[in-house]
């Protein structure tokens, strides 16, 4: 098992990642959460239905009557409507400023319970309990939110959780597009900060099948490593955090713009990405082998371009409605080198020449 410690300036919390080491919960909760009147698990259907048994069998043995409610599955679930649910639970099961919510699940559940926890008496303690990789990016750094229709992630907070359990054995069943989904942000988190794990990944991962065993622990114990040290620098995104999000400012506006639910995340990040590359080769004159990482994408089914239906003007008012978004113009995180990134405002006349000449 490995250990990391996540350290922002409001908590420092340990993140455990490893094979098997979902019978050691109890003893996480105790050890980062002071006193714990009622134990909430927070999971959707998909998730539930595969673990959701067992996690209660081991909180039963050391907890009274730990309480579960389910969501859909799906990115539609981070809404008002779940959300006002899952406040009117905990309110009529009891929950009170010593009660502790799990995370059980991927990003959405994360995104929702973390929300939830965030804001149900001004703020009580939850814990991540990753099923999915592309948790591995979302169950660290603290931001919570839910969807709104004019943006995703809109609607949210800062709020740390208590600790991370990462189960490698969890992802077992993961889907293989979920599993590519989540890839996409292991790739980020090479591309933007560490060229020695991006060569690894491109040398090393060659199909999805590649992800697994100690291959996939030692991407995820690499791609939080990342994650964690952006997050101990700039915990509320003032500064360095914006970093993370290569490939998203397009992929964000793909999502919304295509229907929550419609493309995966990771896939909207992944022609995010390579968009990313694309411009900053443009506007820095240089060769960050773009067409290279196209066709590496393409050995694992991503997407790698707009898709035709997808009006570019539209794209550009997502984009531009984007909480990264200053006064009108788009901001995106561009790269110099790989490992090397820059910030830059694109006005909407060069902004709409990228898209369009995107394919």
């Amino acid at each position: 098992m490995d250990q990391l410690t996540i350290a922002t300036k409001s908590k420092t919390y340990p993140m455990y990642i490893g094979t098997g080491i979902i019978d050691q919960l109890p003893e996480v909760i105790r050890d980062t959460c002071k006193t714990v009147s009622k134990v909430l698990v927070i999971s959707d259907k998909a998730v539930a239905s595969l673990y959701l048994d067992k996690v209660l069998g081991i909180l039963n043995l050391h907890f009274q009557k730990p309480l579960s409610f389910i969501i859909p599955a799906g990115e539609n679930a981070k809404s008002f409507e779940k959300y006002y649910e899952c406040q009117t639970f905990a309110l009529e099961k009891g929950l009170d400023r010593s009660s502790v919510i799990l995370a059980l699940g991927g990003g959405v559940v994360g995104d929702l319970a973390g929300f939830v926890a965030a804001t149900f008496m001004r703020g009580i303690p939850f814990i991540q309990i990753p099923t999915t990789l592309l948790a591995h990016d979302s169950a660290v750094g603290g931001k919570v939110a839910i969807n709104h229709e004019l943006g995703k992630n809109m609607i949210g907070a800062f709020h740390q959780p208590n600790a991370v359990l990462y189960d490698i054995d969890l992802m077992k069943t993961l889907p293989e597009i979920e599993l590519r989904s989540g890839f996409a942000e292991v790739i980020k988190h090479g591309l933007i900060w560490d060229p020695e794990f991006y060569r690894w990944l491109t040398n090393e991962i060659t199909s999805l099948e590649d992800l697994q065993g100690e291959k996939l622990q030692h991407a995820v114990l690499k791609g939080v490593s990342v994650k964690a040290k952006v997050v101990s620098e700039d915990e509320q995104e003032k500064g360095l955090r914006a970093i993370l999000n290569f490939g998203h400012t397009l992929g964000h506006a793909i999502e919304a713009e295509s229907g929550y639910g419609k493309i995966t995340h990771g896939d909207g990040v992944a022609i995010g990405m390579i968009f990313a590359l694309k411009v900053s080769e443009d506007i820095f004159n240089i060769n960050l082998s773009s067409e290279k990482l196209r066709e590496w994408f393409s050995l694992f089914g991503f997407p790698t371009s707009i898709p035709d239906e997808i009006d570019r003007n539209k794209l550009l008012e997502r984009m531009k409605h984007d909480k990264k978004a200053t006064s009108g113009k788009v901001r995106m995180v561009l790269l110099k080198d790989i490992g090397e990134t820059a910030i830059q405002d694109i006005d909407d006349a060069n902004l709409l020449r990228f898209l369009n000449e995107f394919h």
